[in-house]
């Protein structure tokens, strides 16, 4: 099966090896996204509520690149690093996915960066 990897401009070098996004079949698949800058570094140090907005700003980029929307996700991953944080997460969540939610599971773990307090990983259906 053909797969295109998915970079928004102004993607910065990834930490591990791994793409933003692919695409196949008419399906996004969006890695897990940090609340990383282009160099790698933890933006908002400290507050769960921001970092979820820069990531789920993130993961929007790459489901745009590949032509589609937030409405088209399906599924998301959800990591944190701590259940105090689930409130935060959850209100800028909310804003993302306002109408139909997405499935999603969320787990409680330690992430690559000791000051990354939430990743999220996504998958989109946007047709073919």
């Amino acid at each position: 099966m053909p797969k295109t990897t998915i970079t928004p401009p102004g993607t910065g070098v990834p930490i591990a090896p791994f793409v933003p996004g692919t695409l196949a079949d008419g399906v996004v698949y969006v890695s897990g996204t940090l609340p990383f800058d282009q160099e790698n570094n933890v933006v908002h140090v400290g507050d769960a509520a921001a970092q979820t907005r820069h990531v789920l700003e993130t993961i929007k980029s790459v489901i745009e690149a590949a032509g589609g929307t937030l409405e088209d996700v399906t599924f998301n991953s959800i990591f944190l690093t701590d259940w105090s944080n689930y409130a935060g997460i959850n209100r800028i969540y909310a804003e993302y996915f306002p109408g139909e939610k997405p499935a999603r599971f969320c787990i409680q773990c330690g992430l690559v960066k000791p000051d990354a307090l939430v990743e999220i990983a996504s998958i989109a259906h946007i047709g073919r």
